[in-house]
């Protein structure tokens, strides 16, 4: 019988790609509510469902400027970040994995933040602009719709397609979820259209892989390269696959960064404290840094394998 380390273990992604955040605190209680739903037969895609309600009541909350219901948010955004974990560990834990599982759980996340944006936005909506005499107005929800649309689902997107890579070399086809446009995109021209929902899944979900490669060019060249060689990632000598861990590695602080735990503990600190505009500001400024440099740092490290392996 394995114990509940030993569980906790085979439920995590890999050691490399995991926060210290959530290895040490939100994957165990994801865990012990995993453990409980698996029980119960219940499938990890009503846990994710249950999450978009608990993060869309959270940022109703943080809406509210006093200190009871901003807390009340805190609580259900954590909630729903435990949700989200759980999903993921009874999948990895039970085998249930699935594709539209997994984009239902991007999706998830995508409406708690766009729900948040909009409750800040509309909570500062006739406040005043910190030292200025004047309202903020619509210039909370241009901030809003830059920090949302233009910086945080591109950091967001980017950061997993980076992790998956890592998970590729580490682990192999099985243990990544590495997709590309144009498998996608046969899968989705194969459907008959009766099957209209499957169709406009992997419709979305294709176009959703085709910007993660338009931005990263570098990494498609090492991949064709790579086919080229060698049948499948596994035949990629053991040397080669090292070496671009060695340099991947550093970079999963970045991805993690413009995940959830960081921008999450942002939401909480600043609508405590009553000023909930530090927040798209830091997507802005803080989060665009990091993504610049992360992306640079990503394709220099595909560029450099590519020469090696030429």
């Amino acid at each position: 019988m394995t114990t509940f380390k030993e569980q906790l273990n085979a439920s995590l992604k890999s050691q490399d790609t995991e926060e210290w955040l959530d290895v040490h605190f939100t994957r165990p209680i994801g865990l012990v509510f995993a453990l409980l739903w698996n029980k119960l037969g219940i499938h990890p895609n009503v846990i994710t469902i249950l999450s978009i309600f608990l993060g869309v009541a959270a940022a109703f909350m943080f809406y509210h400027t006093d200190l009871w219901h901003n807390l009340a948010g805190v609580v259900l955004l954590m909630f729903a970040n435990f949700c989200d974990s759980t999903d993921g560990q009874m999948a990895r834990l039970s085998g249930k994995k699935t594709l539209i599982g997994r984009m239902l759980d991007g999706f998830s996340g995508d409406v708690w933040f766009a729900a948040i944006y909009v409750a800040i936005a509309m909570r500062l909506d006739g406040q005043l602009i910190p030292g200025l005499d004047v309202k903020w107005g619509i210039w909370i929800w241009i901030l809003c719709i830059i920090a949302g649309v233009l910086c945080h689902s591109p950091q967001s997107s980017l950061a997993d397609y980076y992790r998956q890579i890592h998970l590729f070399f580490l682990k192999g086809k099985s243990g990544s979820e590495l997709d590309n446009y144009a498998s996608q995109r046969a899968i989705y021209e194969s459907l008959p259209k009766e099957k209209w929902l499957s169709r406009l899944f992997y419709y979305n979900y294709a176009n959703y892989c085709k910007s993660q490669e338009r931005r990263t060019p570098k990494f498609q060249k090492l991949r064709r390269k790579m086919q080229e060689r060698w049948a499948s990632i596994e035949d990629v000598p053991s040397d080669v696959r090292e070496n671009f861990l060695n340099g991947s590695r550093p970079l999963m602080k970045y991805t993690n960064f413009l995940t959830f735990n960081a921008r999450a503990i942002v939401i909480y600190v600043t609508c405590l404290l009553g000023c909930p505009w530090v927040y798209p500001l830091a997507e802005i400024v803080i989060g665009s840094i990091v993504y610049i440099h992360m992306h640079t740092t990503h394709e220099r490290l595909c560029a450099a394998t590519t020469e090696d392996i030429a």
